[in-house]
């Protein structure tokens, strides 16, 4: 076994593997760009080296940089993680030439798999089911269009080095498949600098369904059962699990064993994922093979009870699988959701800066433990206080749970969504909890296209499940009295004289938009020690009494049980602008109300709703990022749909464009400047 390896990453898969090489009593070297020199994988290895500017190109993508910190330190192997050089068959083979050992596949496999056309062949070769197709590369549109009518619509055009959605269509004519192959041609050509197009059957209501293997130096090859990747959101994926609920005992064999045949054809070591499309009845073909660890191999740990990362670096120590096929268990069910510095609400722009509170739900498994299952992990390479950059991918964390059946694990993992506390920059729990809670997604129900389907106009407050908010607004007012309490208990709180007992009547306004505000009357019960208190809410169609008991209302999360029925509740004060407000956080939904006594309720409905300033005529940046284009200058005219400036913030580019004709008077931001959420880039005249 090695004495010391290098990670090539950072973030939460860097922090994971040096949670298992600790456990094999390896040292860790971490690599990192200057962005990244107080990040959380930095402190954690026991040596680390500084490789560049914070642009990827200039640091996490630079194979010679990454070799020398090897020979610097005298690791002996280098782990990939995913992402960045991962995938590289050229760095593989780098590492290899110079001694060094590379905890992932041989080069050449990289390279036979790495290629979508020569893998669909290396796949046919190896008996594996691929989608009917055009495999070689199209010269022309017209050409396209023929093949297309060949094969029959709806087909789907590829790119050959394409990945992440870039070079990827769908056509249902002659028409949309002349578009999209020029189309695809052209990002491709942009994107990887290569314009290999070719064209494969489109599969109808396709799921999303991988194989995990992993094989030795010595000819073994096991595959460890499969994983539900379906949800996905512009062909990124939002939340996966294990096993998957669609397919049958046999067909997990077949798709097995096909992958299993896949591998050994390329003489494939290491850990490795087959990817295949899943038709609605159960047919299924390759998609393509990711050579290195999936962001989702948590999910295959929790229900095997192995350690992936483990079984990598004793593989690429040179040593044999410890288990057959026949021992590979399968135990419960794993879900995992990726929680990521996004804005649901603002069409998922990204979201960075200071993570000024950060407390995910207590773990009870960890990283590289395989003895305590069926509870919750958190994979995570941030912490409290810590900034989220605009140079990388925009996760934060990866929640997972273990269920003893799959509605346990939707549960447990619900109850997680609720207890993750972020604050100072947006994430996509609330999008997590609806996708959770949607009836389609509880049976088990759904297909590729679920998101674009169920949310094609983006994520709205609206599109969260239905939710008691009356229970909610009682829990506010339940928090408002014992904050009244304590304060009347603490001394200087109040003038002598002017002490008073809080009473037990309240009107909790629900801020609207536009001022568009909603009241209810709450009437609380007697307080005792330990025991529920009976909260009642004099609604329009009727009273509802709510018995609430928690155990603290100091700080978030707030857990207690309503009705004998436990829960857990975020409630922030001073939010929304108003420090009156408060923010209550429970399955997606989010709600500021401001809990008053009756009487100023009265006054509060008498006052003017106070319009927020027109804003029309400036262009402000909708995300935090990077300006890398200012495409007009000041005094020129502009027409609607005309390109005005374009945004970069984790790997995602934004551009701008006029929302009406105009002229432009003055650019407040020059190109290359970082800018904040609605900071203002240009006035109009």
């Amino acid at each position: 076994m090695f004495k010391k390896i290098l990670i090539a990453n950072r973030g939460e898969i860097a922090c994971r593997v040096i949670q298992t090489a600790g456990k094999l009593g390896i040292e860790t070297v971490a690599v990192y760009s200057e962005a990244d020199k107080a990040s959380r994988h930095v402190w954690l290895a026991d040596e680390a080296v500084c490789i560049g500017a914070a642009p990827s190109r200039e640091s996490y993508l630079r194979a010679d940089k990454i070799i020398a910190a090897c020979k610097e330190t005298g690791a002996e192997a280098v782990h990939p993680g995913y992402g960045f050089l991962s995938e590289n068959e050229a760095f593989a083979r780098k590492v290899e030439e110079e001694g060094i050992v590379f905890i992932g596949p041989k080069h050449y496999s990289i390279a036979a798999m790495g290629d979508k056309i020569t893998s669909k062949k290396l796949a046919q070769e190896a008996k594996v089911n691929t989608i009917p197709g055009w495999n070689e590369a199209i010269g022309s549109a017209e050409q396209a269009v023929e093949i297309a009518g060949g094969i029959g619509y709806p087909v789907m055009i590829k790119a050959s080095a394409g990945g992440g959605g870039k070079g990827l269509r769908i056509a249902w004519n002659d028409k949309e498949t002349f578009d999209g192959f020029t189309l695809c041609r052209n990002e491709a050509r942009n994107s990887f600098g290569d314009d290999r197009v070719f064209i494969e059957k489109f599969i109808e209501e396709p799921r999303h369904i991988e194989i995990q293997v992993i094989g030795d130096a010595h000819g073994n090859v096991i595959y460890l059962n499969e994983r539900e990747c379906s949800l996905q959101r512009r062909h990124q994926k939002v939340i996966e699990e294990a096993p998957s609920p669609f397919i049958s005992e046999a067909t997990r064999r077949a798709m097995g064993e096909q992958a299993v045949a896949l591998a050994k054809a390329v003489k494939y070591q290491s850990a490795g994922t087959v990817e295949f499309v899943v038709g609605k009845d159960q047919s299924f073909y390759f998609l393509e093979m990711n050579t290195r660890l999936q962001v989702e191999h948590p999910v295959t740990e929790c229900i095997t009870g192995l350690d992936l990362v483990e079984l990598m670096l004793r593989v690429a120590a040179g040593e044999k699988l410890p288990l057959t096929q026949a021992e590979v268990k399968r135990q419960g069910w794993a879900i995992e959701c990726r929680i990521n510095a996004e804005d649901p609400f603002r069409n998922f722009l990204p979201s960075t800066g200071r993570l000024v509170y950060f407390r995910p739900p207590c773990q009870t498994m960890s990283a590289g433990d395989t003895e305590h299952m069926f509870g919750l992990r958190v994979d995570t390479g941030v912490y409290e206080g810590g900034e989220i950059p605009m140079y990388y991918d925009s996760m934060i964390a990866k929640l997972i749970v273990h269920g003893q059946d799959r509605a346990d694990a939707i549960a447990k993992m619900r109850e997680a969504l609720n207890g993750f506390v972020i604050r100072g920059i947006s994430s996509n729990i609330p999008f997590q909890a609806a996708l959770l809670a949607h009836p389609k997604f509880v049976s088990g129900d759904f297909t590729t296209g679920f998101i674009a389907e169920h949310y094609a106009q983006g994520f709205r407050a609206e599109d969260v499940p239905h939710e008691d908010t009356y229970f909610l607004q009682a829990l506010a007012a339940r928090l408002e009295l014992w904050y009244r309490n304590r304060a009347e208990g603490l001394q200087g709180q109040f003038w002598e004289g002017y002490k008073r007992l809080p009473g037990r009547k309240f009107t909790v306004c629900v801020l609207g938009d536009e001022g568009n505000n909603s009241y209810v009357n709450v009437t609380l019960g007697g307080a005792q020690l330990g025991k529920p208190m009976a909260v009642t809410v004099h609604a329009p169609e009727g009273d509802r009494t709510y018995r609430i008991l928690v155990d603290r209302m100091l700080g978030t999360p707030i857990h207690g049980a309503v009705n004998g029925k436990p829960f857990t509740v975020q409630m922030t004060r001073g939010r929304a602008g108003n420090p009156l407000a408060i923010r209550v956080i429970h399955n997606g939904t989010q709600m500021d109300v401001i809990v008053m006594h009756p009487r100023t309720a009265e006054l509060h409905r008498l006052m003017p709703y106070k319009a927020p300033p027109d804003l029309s005529k400036f262009l402000l940046s909708p995300m935090p990022g990077l300006l890398v284009d200012v495409a007009v200058k000041e005094g020129q005219q502009v027409q609607a749909g005309e390109k005005l400036a374009t945004i970069e913030a984790m790997k995602m580019e934004n551009v701008l464009f006029a929302a009406r004709d105009g002229i432009v008077g003055k650019i407040a931001a020059a190109k290359g400047e970082s800018l904040a959420v609605d900071q203002v880039i240009m006035e109009f005249a």
